[in-house]
């Protein structure tokens, strides 16, 4: 990455105002994230980019529409999908959401003894619990983290096609289920190492940036296919 990219030239974030275009009219009022690390917010600080996570951002951006707009992170980070649902997803309801996001399931993808099967019948039980009690929910394929230049050589093509099953069945998993799915997988800047932090497991500020305008922008896709229907 050029040292004088900033999040102000990055082609790949949000530009001034597309956000509120996208977003304009948005009908959330209640907004809530439950997950792992990624949902918590665990990026690492990079120059030019403000130190703002993931959600945080796509909070901000939903506030500054409707700025009554109530948020409730429970993220944790070290957490398997069987632990997020059953410590966060009765919080959750009680918080009566009409927005969700729900992100995990990179720690079950992390040991070479990750059940797909398992993880998808934790994210179909919240998803579906989440849709029933009337919210719009987000999904997630999570940039392939097998690229960063921390994980040793070794792990690499274990944990990228481990990292790319949990992807694929996410996002068959939200064709079904009907929702919001944000593709981060295969961004074209999925193997661009300043995305990634020297840990090994997490995202950069600039990573967060990216995924919060694809957030975005998906979001924006989904109210506009609403008003063409109107």
């Amino acid at each position: 990455m050029p040292s004088t990219l900033t999040e102000a030239t990055d082609p790949w974030c949000l530009r001034p105002g597309e956000s509120a275009a996208l977003l304009r009219g948005h009908p959330w009022r209640r907004f809530a994230v439950l997950g792992d690390s990624v949902a918590e917010g665990l990026c690492e600080p990079v120059d030019g980019y403000p130190d703002v996570q993931w959600a945080d951002r796509i909070a901000a951006e939903l506030r500054a529409v409707r700025p009554e707009l109530a948020y409730l992170n429970l993220g944790r980070r070290g957490l398997r999908a069987h632990e997020v649902r059953a410590t966060q997803l009765a919080p959750a309801l009680a918080f009566h959401p009409d927005l969700a996001l729900v992100v995990c399931g990179g720690n079950d993808a992390f040991a070479p003894a990750y059940d797909a099967d398992a993880v998808d019948a934790e994210l179909t039980a919240m998803v579906e619990a989440l849709r029933a009690a009337g919210a719009d929910v987000i999904t997630v394929g999570m940039f392939d983290v097998s690229h960063s230049p921390a994980v040793p050589q070794r792990h690499r093509a274990g944990l990228a096609e481990r990292m790319r099953r949990l992807s694929a069945h996410t996002g068959a998993l939200a064709e079904r289920l009907g929702t919001l799915h944000v593709r981060l997988t295969d961004h074209p800047l999925t193997a661009d190492p300043s995305i990634y932090s020297s840990d090994g497991r997490h995202g950069s500020a600039r990573s967060d940036a990216i995924a919060a305008a694809e957030t975005v922008r998906r979001l924006g896709a989904h109210l506009a296919g609403i008003r063409q229907a109107g």
